[in-house]
């Protein structure tokens, strides 16, 4: 459809995307309604096609829910619809234990978190998921953008594939991209990561580019002697981590410099030990 309401008026898509492109107007930013049945319908901007509305389908805007997440789950539900995905919002799984974000398939779901989550509620969500063969893909908004260093509210985020290696999904509704960052790892003994980075932008060609996006990997380099010279720092200053390591050290009557030279020169995978409590603790499972 090419025309819908907008306050009480009649909008043309045409003109509406002309508006979203020159960033005049945030997409679905407005509540738009068919003339026909007064029902919701939302706007789908097209790079290849023109601009059309289309119903919105099983589609509740609950009380409570902030502003981010909803607009992101608009944009990113319009890219899907523009893309040929027969997209849904806010569907029913797991006889109504779960409502998915959006349902892209009816094994593709993407779970768009904007507010804090725990580990035991992801858990038990991914888990609903998995009982109905559903793959869920989560992206994050903005609490959650993945910065220089690493949070543990974090890391149920992170998803792995041999492409990407260690990859984490941001969106942005307001610059309406997809932001990819992917080959992340972490330095051997900081919670600093290093990534490389991609956006796509959320409509049909963007979906395309990020189903099919083979990156060249590139290769970190890491500065040893800081390495060290943070180790020295945590144990002076007795963080937690300082602790365990200097303990580790004492129990194999170890200073920092009887430390091979690999555990300040290798990168790590995300949730994996630091390089030297790694390193202390097999030398201590081979002794036993």
């Amino acid at each position: 459809m090419y025309a819908a309401m907008l306050n009480k008026k009649l909008v043309l898509a045409v003109n509406e995307a002309y508006l979203v492109r020159n960033n005049k107007k945030q997409l679905n930013g407005q509540h738009y309604y068919c003339p026909h049945c007064k029902k919701r319908m939302i706007l789908i901007v097209s790079q290849q096609k023109s601009a059309f509305f289309k119903h919105l389908n099983h589609y509740g805007n609950f009380m409570g829910e902030k502003e981010e997440h909803h607009s992101s789950k608009m944009a990113l539900k319009a890219a899907l619809t523009a893309a040929s995905f027969n997209a849904q919002v806010e569907v029913p799984l797991a006889a109504g234990q779960i409502r998915a974000d959006i349902l892209a398939s009816s094994n593709l779901a993407f779970e768009i978190q904007c507010a804090p989550l725990s580990k035991a509620e992801y858990n038990h969500r991914h888990a609903l998921y998995k009982k109905e063969n559903v793959k869920d893909i989560w992206i994050v908004g903005k609490r959650h953008f993945l910065r220089q260093k690493i949070k543990k509210t974090q890391l149920i985020f992170f998803r792995r594939n041999q492409l990407w290696r260690e990859y984490y999904l941001e969106i942005d509704p307001i610059k309406q991209i997809l932001r990819l960052k992917y080959n992340i790892l972490l330095e051997p003994l900081t919670n600093k990561v290093h990534y490389q980075q991609i956006n796509f932008s959320l409509d049909e060609v963007g979906i395309q580019n990020f189903w099919k996006f083979k990156p060249i990997l590139h290769h970190y380099h890491i500065n040893p002697v800081k390495q060290k010279q943070y180790l020295q720092l945590q144990i002076r200053q007795k963080s937690i981590k300082g602790i365990r390591i200097a303990k580790l050290l004492y129990e194999q009557k170890m200073t920092i410099d009887n430390l091979s030279s690999s555990v300040f020169k290798h990168f790590r995978e995300i949730g994996s030990l630091d390089t030297a409590t790694d390193y202390l603790l097999k030398l201590s499972a081979n002794d036993s």
